[in-house]
């Protein structure tokens, strides 16, 4: 008997950060290193891809709807899955004598199998998708979508492994290879869409019939097949260090007795969440898609420019979410195994603490990171408003989108990680729950709203549902975690985000004060090019965190040590010792 519970028990392996607060802060500073290079790419890809084929525009607003559904349907099937249920799953599998490679490498080629079916069927359904998913739009606009999608809907099979292998080596502790990945992507994809402006120019401001006329098979080629082989590379290069875990993984069938019915009770409710999800948010951006047509039914470019598609809408997503994949997704994903390992302890103590202390540490990056949308926000959006004379009339469209997210940004974070409080409980109903009941409310309000407002005005208005949807979700969790698990300290967590909140509003008065001369709400030198542009979010970007580290000091917000110290520690151990 000793010798199978010792048989039973691994070797913990040196390499898991989430075992220990330091190993912890440094796989989340190397997650976070990942995830800053990777959207910073990230933002010169989509900078280019502008200048390349415009904002605000008819081909950006139909490339964008392509592109992006894809990852909307790859999370639709089986995203939530990866991400949440199978990690407590393959943590159980690694106390096993093989580490749980026999139940990795039938889960992996369950996976394969799975999706690879799923991503034939779908490309398959190509032209009927793009219809489905939007509103009003011409036979021309269907029919480029449509080419878009052949090129882009292949990449949900490679999205999928990315995420399973992701997973597998999150749950091994190895975090960092699942945030880095995404550089090669978009190396790559920088590298098609220089190619492409090298071959047929930057956009100009044209109407977009002349667009129409211009776009040729080529243009699509390079652009969708382009980013496609930028995802492909994503999934094949985290097969180095999943090799390196030493498991000796190799395609596997027979998935019997895998645990997959109690696994499978689980995911249920996770793919009904996940489905309902993003059934929601491609029926909103059906109604978005309803203001590219808007837009051509206008003759002046100027005039097309001023109205916010999905492009920008996307945009202005993709920056607010920026503070939370960077602090808040590296944090939390060494916590979630934290916190799993807690839940099957039943170390509620533990459990409690870990989930007030995360909040806590989450607002010290998210308030400055509000005050600097709101600040930045024209100048921002300057930096993906193409090279074209129209570039400051898009760049205010997009900054308005941006104005409408901000405030939404720490409720987002904040209940994303309680919802994660659940999953570590292995209880994906009430988090199915919560974002059913977010998914119904926000096509009632923007169902319900729209053909009260124009059409060009969609993109406000979804942007401003989406802020309202996340002050929901938040109530709605923090109720529930508090319900079910006890208060994690909630008086402690609002007091922190007051304090760094009052911070980060004198890092806001000071950043304006420095960006008003510069000409960023006056359309002045900082908003002449996207240098200028970019120069000017360096500065009043650097001076806002001066000021509001020294600001965090005064008003006494203890919790900016979480970023600090893991920094100082390193930089002591570095530094000769001159005694």
């Amino acid at each position: 008997m000793t010798q199978t519970r010792q048989a039973e028990q691994p070797s913990h392996d040196p390499q898991d950060a989430s075992r220990s607060r330091e190993a912890g802060a440094k796989a989340s500073a190397i997650m976070a290193s990942g995830t800053i290079v990777s959207r910073v790419l990230g933002f010169v890809r989509s900078s280019l891809l502008y200048v390349a084929i415009g904002s605000t525009a008819l081909v950006s607003d139909v490339f964008e709807t392509a592109n992006t559904i894809p990852n909307v349907i790859y999370m639709l099937l089986a995203g939530g899955v990866f991400n949440v249920v199978l990690v407590p799953q393959i943590i159980k599998q690694a106390k096993k004598a093989d580490r749980g490679a026999d139940y990795t490498s039938r889960l992996i080629t369950l996976a394969a199998i799975i999706i690879g079916a799923f991503t034939i069927a779908i490309t398959l359904l190509a032209a009927p998708i793009i219809e489905a998913l939007t509103l009003n739009w011409s036979d021309p606009k269907l029919a480029l979508g449509t080419a878009f999608a052949y090129w882009t809907l292949p990449q949900i099979f490679f999205y999928g492994m990315y995420a399973v292998i992701g997973q597998v080596l999150n749950a091994h502790g190895r975090f960092g290879a699942y945030m880095w990945a995404p550089v090669a992507n978009n190396v790559v994809a920088i590298g098609f869409i220089l190619f492409y402006i090298a071959t047929f120019g930057a956009y100009t401001a044209i109407p977009d019939a002349e667009q129409y006329v211009e776009w040729t098979s080529t243009h699509t080629v390079i652009l969708a097949g382009g980013h496609t082989l930028g995802i492909i590379i994503q999934a094949i290069v985290l097969f180095w260090p999943l090799k390196r875990l030493g498991l000796g993984l190799k395609p596997k069938f027979g998935w019997k007795g895998m645990g997959l019915r109690h696994t499978g009770r689980i995911a249920g409710f996770t793919i009904v969440t996940m489905t309902v999800g993003n059934i929601s948010n491609l029926m909103i951006n059906r109604l978005v898609t309803g203001a590219t047509e808007a837009r051509s039914q206008l003759d002046d470019p100027f005039e097309q420019a001023a109205i916010p598609g999905l492009q920008a809408l996307n945009m202005g997503q993709l920056i607010t979410v920026l503070p939370h994949s960077v602090f808040v997704l590296s944090i939390a994903t060494v916590l979630f195994n934290r916190l799993a390992r807690s839940m099957q302890e039943d170390d509620m103590d533990t459990v409690r603490r870990t989930t007030g202390a995360g909040l806590r540490t989450f607002a010290v990056p998210m308030m400055i990171a509000v005050a600097g949308v709101i600040v930045l926000a024209p100048t921002v959006a300057r930096l993906f408003a193409s090279s074209a004379e129209t570039a400051i009339v898009s760049a205010h469209a997009i900054a308005q989108i941006l104005l409408l997210l901000a405030l939404g940004m720490p409720l987002r974070s904040a209940h994303f990680y309680l919802l994660r409080v659940f999953y570590a409980a292995e209880n994906a109903l009430i988090p199915m729950l919560v974002q059913v009941g977010a998914a119904a409310l926000s096509l009632t309000l923007a169902y319900g709203i729209a053909p009260l407002v124009p059409m060009e005005s969609l993109a406000h208005l979804i942007a401003l549902i989406f802020t309202v949807i996340h002050v929901f979700q938040f109530a709605a969790t923090h109720i529930l975690v508090k319900r079910h698990f006890g208060d994690y300290g909630s008086r402690a967590v609002v007091a922190t985000y007051i304090r760094t909140g009052w911070a980060a509003v004198v890092a806001g008065v000071f950043g304006a004060a420095v960006l008003y001369p510069l000409g960023g709400y006056t359309g002045g030198w900082a908003m002449a090019s996207i240098i200028n542009a970019a120069i000017a979010c360096v500065i009043v970007g650097v001076i806002m965190v001066v000021v509001y580290l020294v600001a965090c000091r005064i008003f006494n917000v203890t919790e900016l040590n979480e970023f600090t110290d893991p920094i100082t520690t390193r930089l002591r151990r570095k530094l000769p010792n001159k005694s």
